[in-house]
C-alpha cells in the first residue's frame, strides 16, 4: 500500500488560475486521495495558497481563521461592477489629483474594527447559490455588511492613478470590497488592479513553491522534504503531548475532561487544543465545550495502533 502524504504544502498560486484547478493540479501530482485548500484566491490572484492534502484536509476549517496579508495595487478613478478590473465599468473620474497627504489619511481610515460590505460577485451563498452566479443573471443579492478588523494599510508606491499598498487583515475580508471603499472615499472611485497574497495563516510567501518548482521536487523525490506537519501548520493552537492514558482514552472514544489537559506548565484555557504524541504527530483536535470542562472531539487522526478508535 502507499505510504500518504498528510500535510501542507505551500503553493505560490499563478495568476488566471483558480484555486480549485490549482488544488487539483497538486493533487494529481502526488496522487493524493484528498487535497482542499485553506481560503480562496480569485483567478488574477497570485501568492500563498494553502494547499491540504489527504488526512490533512479536516484542518482546513481552523487554518481558514489565520489573518492575511496582500500586496496590491488600487486603479483610481475607475469603479467596476466586480471591485476589480475583470469587470464591467460602471463609472469613471478624471479627478485622481491627490496630495499623498489626503491619500495618506483615507487610507489610515480603514485601520481597526470596521464594518464591510460583501461583494455581489463573491462564492458566498444565498439560498445555496454563489452570489456571483446571482449577480450574473442580473439578480444580485447583497449580504449584510460583516465586522472585520484591518491591523494595518500602508501605501508602498504612489503613481497615479495607481496606487500600491500592502495590508494585514482578518480572515473574510475582500480587498477588492476595501478598494472600492477607498475610491468611494476619496470621491473618485476604484478598484482592484492587481493582488498578491504574501501571508496565510502563518504562512509566508517565502515558503512558497511554484507549480514548476513542484513538479521538479516531485520529479527528484524531494516534495515531501517541503511537506509541512499537520502539527506544525496549526502554530497557534496550544498543543498537548499525550502520554499512554489519554492515548487510550481517546483511542476508545472516551469522555475527556479539563482535568485530563493539564499542561506541562500550566492549565490549558483556550477553547482548542491539539493533541500530539511524544513524535510530534498530531493525534486530535479538542474543544472545550460552553459552560462545561468536557472537550468535544473536533476530529481524530489515525495512528498505525490506533486506527479503530479514530473513525469520524
Amino acid at each position: 500500500m502507499q505510504h500518504r502524504l498528510n500535510g501542507i504544502l505551500i503553493v505560490d498560486k499563478p495568476v488566471d488560475m483558480t484555486s480549485a484547478k490549482v488544488v487539483a493540479h497538486v493533487k494529481k501530482l502526488l496522487g493524493a486521495g484528498k487535497a482542499g485548500h485553506a481560503g480562496t484566491l480569485d483567478p488574477f490572484a497570485t501568492g500563498v495558497l494553502v494547499c491540504c492534502l489527504n488526512d490533512a484536509t479536516k484542518l482546513c476549517r481552523f487554518l481558514l481563521r489565520g489573518k492575511k496579508k496582500y500586496v496590491g495595487v488600487i486603479r483610481l478613478g475607475i469603479e467596476t461592477d466586480t471591485q476589480d478590473f475583470t469587470g464591467n465599468i460602471i463609472s469613471t473620474s478624471d479627478k485622481t489629483g491627490f496630495s499623498d497627504k489626503r491619500l495618506r489619511q483615507v487610507f489610515k481610515q480603514f485601520e481597526g474594527a470596521v464594518k464591510q460590505l460583501p461583494p455581489v460577485y463573491s462564492a458566498l451563498k444565498h439560498k445555496g447559490v454563489p452570489l456571483y452566479k446571482l449577480a450574473r443573471r442580473g439578480k444580485p443579492v447583497q449580504k449584510e455588511a460583516r465586522s472585520i478588523f484591518i491591523s494595518y494599510i500602508k501605501i508602498l508606491e504612489i503613481n497615479l492613478p495607481l496606487i500600491r499598498f500592502e495590508v494585514s487583515c482578518s480572515a473574510g475580508t475582500y480587498i477588492r470590497t476595501l478598494c472600492a471603499d477607498i475610491g468611494a472615499a476619496l470621491g473618485c472611485g476604484g478598484c482592484l488592479k492587481e493582488l498578491r497574497r504574501i501571508e496565510s495563516s502563518g504562512f509566508a510567501i517565502s515558503q512558497a513553491l511554484t507549480l514548476p518548482e513542484m513538479e521538479n521536487l516531485h520529479l527528484s523525490h524531494k516534495l515531501s522534504d517541503r511537506l509541512i506537519s499537520m502539527s506544525d501548520a496549526l502554530q497557534y493552537m496550544p498543543g498537548y503531548i499525550a502520554d499512554n492514558l489519554l492515548i487510550d482514552k481517546l483511542k476508545h472514544g472516551s469522555i475527556i475532561t479539563r482535568q485530563d489537559i493539564i499542561s506541562q506548565q500550566t492549565d490549558i484555557h483556550e477553547d482548542f487544543i491539539k493533541i500530539v504524541d511524544a513524535d510530534d504527530d498530531l493525534i486530535a483536535i479538542l474543544n472545550l465545550e460552553k459552560d462545561s470542562d468536557k472537550y468535544h472531539y473536533c476530529c481524530v487522526f489515525p495512528r498505525r495502533d490506533i486506527i479503530e478508535g479514530f473513525r469520524d
